[in-house]
This record gives structure tokens, C-alpha cells and sequence, in this order.
């Protein structure tokens, strides 16, 4: 006899709704789809689409809030846990939010490489991640002269170590192993400000010394540690 079956699950309206956006985006392009075409393709209004995402570029990273909440909720529970170990760690979470679907990471990078749109939406989602992790910092640097200042910097190295891995992995078409090439990037960040949270290179290091305007926004000075990595 065969079993009986209910009916399968539907899957949540955002989800729904982001699939129709992507697969949309990469049909006809991402400024040639527009919202009622997006609406159109999942088979609901227009006022469903704005409960869920306020505008188009945030369903193209429609797992980026629940991933920041996760690190939030990851950093607030650390505890007295090493600072710099924990930052690093809480970077592995937006590690495995891409790793966890290769084929759509991968086609999102190549879909924000050919939009400039979506790239600058893109590095305003890297600073909340970095803001949210140089906030933490501050507080367990509170009674440091440069407490804050270190907070910033060391939150801009992990940033810039884990999207060089990163990025390097969705060039190459999610081949080799995305996990290795972050951890060998956040060792780097870890040996270089150890537990006290500073850092005295050894005379033979090669050491990158970046000068930039005490104005500049953050995430230009991210881009200049990314390119003295060797980002392209």
C-alpha cells in the first residue's frame, strides 16, 4: 500500500520572491527587470514584494539580515573569548551563508561584478559587518588609550583577509576549498595582533604600509588593504 502524502511544503514568500528576482536578473539583466516583473513571475502583487525587500538590489542578497543577525547574536554571546579569535570566527559565519550555495554565490559575484549599482550596495553589506564587529571590539577594548581605534582597525584587517579568500574562491568558480583559503587569511590577522590586540612585525617581515586620508570612508581603506593583499 502506498503511504500517504501531504502536501508539500510551500516555501517562504522571500525566498519565492528573491528565486524569481534572481533568475530574472540573470535572463534579461539586472536594470532591465523591474519590479512588477519580479511580481509578475512569482504570481503576487506588488505590496508583497515591498514587505520583503524595499528595493531591488536587497533581493539580491536576501540572506545578508539574517546572516548579520546571526553574527550579532554570535559576537554578543562570546563573552570574555579572545577578541581578535572571536571577530575571526564571526567572519566564518558569512563564509559558510555562501559556501552553503556555491552556484548561486558564484552567480550573484558575476551578476555584481557587471553591475556597479549592485557592487556599491554590496561594500555598504560589508560595512554593516564590519561596524557590527568593530562595535564589539570597542567594548572589549573599552579601557585602552586606542581602544577605538584598534577596534576599527582590526575589524578592517578581518574584513579585507576574509574577502580576499572569499572573492578569490567565487573567481575561480567555487573551485578548491573555500574554508582553507579564509582560515589561512584570518591566521594572518590573528598572528599579527595576537591575544593583547597589537602587533610588532619581526625585522624580516614584509611589512605594507598604506597612507591615506584621515577622512576617507571606511571602505576605501578596506579596498587599499585588499589591494596590498593582492585583490584585483
Amino acid at each position: 500500500m502506498t503511504e500517504a502524502r501531504g502536501p508539500a511544503k510551500k516555501a517562504p514568500m522571500r525566498e519565492v520572491l528573491a528565486e524569481a528576482a534572481f533568475q530574472l536578473f540573470l535572463e534579461r539583466g539586472f536594470e532591465q527587470t523591474t519590479v512588477d516583473d519580479i511580481v509578475a513571475r512569482a504570481g503576487v502583487g506588488r505590496r508583497s514584494f515591498f514587505r520583503y525587500f524595499p528595493s531591488k538590489e536587497d533581493a539580491v542578497f536576501p540572506d545578508h539580515e539574517r546572516c548579520l543577525a546571526d553574527m550579532t547574536a554570535f559576537l554578543d554571546a562570546a563573552g570574555d573569548e579572545e577578541p581578535v579569535g572571536a571577530v575571526c570566527d564571526a567572519a566564518r559565519l558569512v563564509l559558510r551563508m555562501y559556501t552553503a550555495n556555491p552556484e548561486f554565490s558564484v552567480q550573484r559575484y558575476r551578476l555584481t561584478q557587471e553591475v556597479p549599482g549592485l557592487r556599491t550596495y554590496e561594500l555598504s553589506v560589508v560595512r554593516r559587518y564590519e561596524r557590527t564587529m568593530a562595535g564589539y571590539l570597542r567594548g572589549r577594548y573599552s579601557e585602552a588609550e586606542d581602544g577605538s581605534l584598534r577596534a576599527e582597525v582590526i575589524a578592517a584587517s578581518v574584513v579585507a583577509a576574509h574577502n580576499n579568500a572569499l572573492r578569490s574562491w567565487l573567481r575561480s568558480g567555487g573551485e578548491g576549498d573555500a574554508d582553507a583559503a579564509v582560515d589561512h587569511a584570518l591566521g594572518l590577522v590573528r598572528d599579527g595582533w595576537g591575544k593583547s590586540g597589537e602587533t610588532a612585525p619581526d625585522a624580516d617581515e614584509e611589512v605594507v604600509v598604506m597612507v591615506v586620508s584621515k577622512r576617507a570612508p571606511m571602505w576605501r581603506v578596506v579596498q587599499r588593504v585588499e589591494s596590498a593583499l593582492g585583490e584585483d
